[in-house]
């Protein structure tokens, strides 16, 4: 498989020509450990407000807010029982509208969260007679479907009042829509009506896969499922499109656990569905120089010329990315997410290092076990804000990090070796240089265990994959931009580069460096 360019060489798109999901990086907030300004110990959408200037200071182009609907919280909001208002824990309509307009303010673009798979079962709509249809129910189990979250089992639960059963792909709490059902398509349509109105800038889609479902409920069998990913899906996003396309400059982006890159790739690929489709992929992948390169190359490549890459290494669901990789590794991960071409996805904390926070039985709430990842932020030392590290003056809703007095967002403010000051670094960087948010990509071989490509003719991105040493092959010569080791001088270097254990850095290729990318990319294994 050889990877072309992904850009004409020289044509670098200007920021007035790119949308501005294109432009940088979205950070997901999980609302309920992010910041709590009422002191109940959830964290609220006016804490999210009151935390704007770190997000503008970070460098990142939008945030992207997980489910603050009205909910029972049988799974933290994915439950939703009013798609059009706010629950109370996270305060109200006012102060969505207050963070949309100062979020704008600070030239920053708000995405929230659209779970149109399922209800909670408190929605009206399910508990309405005349709205049945909009829910799937058979007079018994119509196949031996399974629920999502293994501990539930099976996809099907008996109704006590009427006898009958109903559908779920995850909890039992969460019947599924029934999107073969025409009233429901128009009424999630004007879900995403009412709040495009209200100023917002895109959808971040949950359980995408899942809008197609085989209407006559067939069993899955082997290499092709089908309660999810069913053909019927493809013209339901075409007309989600057609609503986003009745404002200026939204987006959509599907979460989409699919089988293969290809699958995912039809959902992005014919210009009229998603805009961008989370890769998790990469994020699944175990930390192989060679199965990144695999993954990267057949991503790009089946995503030209015109579909855009959203890259993503973390978020609510899993373990997090200094936990799966290590403190070191995490740092280099950093870097990948931020130099590859494409929408880099960051979730909350990952900035700043955080790991997993072990969960005590009295405090596990999630069904699945995805409390660890879920901890509050640290914001400031608890030796001077408190066992509530900043992040609330109460008692926090989940345990914060043992390490909080080290691991936080005010210490790593003022520390240059900080992973906080890298992000930032990458980040601010990327804003500065077309190259690094439209430039061309291509992979190179530089040596084993490395990963190498350009962005444009000006940078050239060296990531180690192994804890030893390693030396990388470059065609010109560099100065070191930025280094994963803060101890790095950024001095020229000359092929080889010495690379330390587990380290990254980008390059500014000199001047004389643009014929030596020039010619056919080399040829990239697809075997991994």
């Amino acid at each position: 498989m050889s990877v072309p360019d992904t850009e004409p060489a020289g044509a670098l798109a200007t920021d007035d020509q790119i949308p501005w999901w294109q432009r940088g990086a979205v950070y997901q907030i999980y609302p309920r450990s992010f910041a709590d300004a009422d002191g109940d110990g959830v964290g609220d959408l006016r804490g999210v407000t009151n935390r704007l200037d770190y997000l503008r200071d970070l460098g990142v182009e939008a945030l992207w807010l997980s489910p603050f609907f009205p909910s029972p919280m049988a799974d933290n909001g994915y439950d939703v029982a009013d798609y059009c208002d706010v629950d109370p824990r996270f305060g109200t309509l006012a102060d969505f509208d207050e963070l949309v307009s100062e979020a704008h303010a600070r030239g920053l673009h708000v995405v929230i969260d659209w779970v149109p798979n399922h209800t909670s079962d408190q929605h009206p709509w399910f508990r309405d007679p005349g709205k049945k249809s909009w829910y799937v129910w058979r007079d018994e189990p119509a196949n031996a479907w399974r629920s999502e979250f293994k501990r539930v089992g099976s996809a099907w639960t008996r109704d006590e009042q009427t006898g009958q059963w109903y559908l779920h792909s995850f909890l039992p709490q969460q019947p599924d829509l029934n999107w073969d059902e025409p009233r429901v398509e128009a009424a999630m349509h004007e879900v995403l009506r009412f709040w495009l109105q209200r100023g917002v800038d895109g959808f971040r889609i949950d359980v995408a896969f899942k809008l197609g479902k085989d209407p006559a409920l067939g069993e899955n069998e082997p290499g092709r499922r089908h309660d999810q990913d069913w053909p019927t899906i493809h013209p339901r996003f075409r007309a989600i499109r057609r609503v986003l396309d009745e404002f200026d400059e939204r987006m959509a982006v599907g979460e989409l656990y699919l089988p293969s890159q290809r699958d995912l790739a039809a959902y992005v690929t014919s210009g009229d569905e998603l805009h961008m489709a989370h890769n998790f992929f990469l994020l699944l992948a175990p930390w192989v120089e060679a199965t990144y390169r695999h993954t990267i190359a057949e991503w790009l490549e089946l995503l030209e010329p015109d579909a855009w890459p959203a890259w993503c290494l973390g978020n609510h669901d899993h373990s997090r990315l200094a936990s799966r990789l290590g403190p070191e590794r995490a740092r280099t991960a950093a870097m990948l997410l931020i130099t590859l071409r494409g929408t880099p996805f960051i979730y909350q904390g990952d900035e700043l290092g955080l790991e997993d926070v072990p969960m005590p039985p009295e405090f596990a709430k999630d069904i699945d076990g995805r409390d660890p990842e879920r901890a509050p932020i640290p914001w400031r030392p608890p030796s001077q804000a408190g066992p509530g590290a900043g992040f609330t003056c109460g008692s926090p809703w989940l345990p914060i990090t043992a390490d909080a007095e080290e691991v936080n967002a005010a210490r790593q403010s003022e520390d240059p070796r900080s992973m906080l000051a890298l992000y930032r670094q990458l980040l601010t960087l990327r804003r500065a240089e077309p190259a690094l948010r439209s430039g061309s990509m291509r992979l190179l071989d530089a040596g084993p265990d490395v990963l190498a490509y350009t962005r444009g003719d000006e940078f050239l991105v060296l990531l180690s994959f192994v804890t030893e040493p390693r030396v990388a092959a470059i065609p010109a010569p560099g100065m070191i931009e930025i280094s994963t080791n803060p101890d790095r001088e950024k001095s020229e270097q000359r092929s080889p580069v010495q690379l330390g254990p587990d380290e990254g850095v980008l390059l500014r290729m000199t001047s004389n460096a643009t014929s030596s990318f020039g010619g056919s990319p080399p040829s990239i294994s697809a075997s991994t």
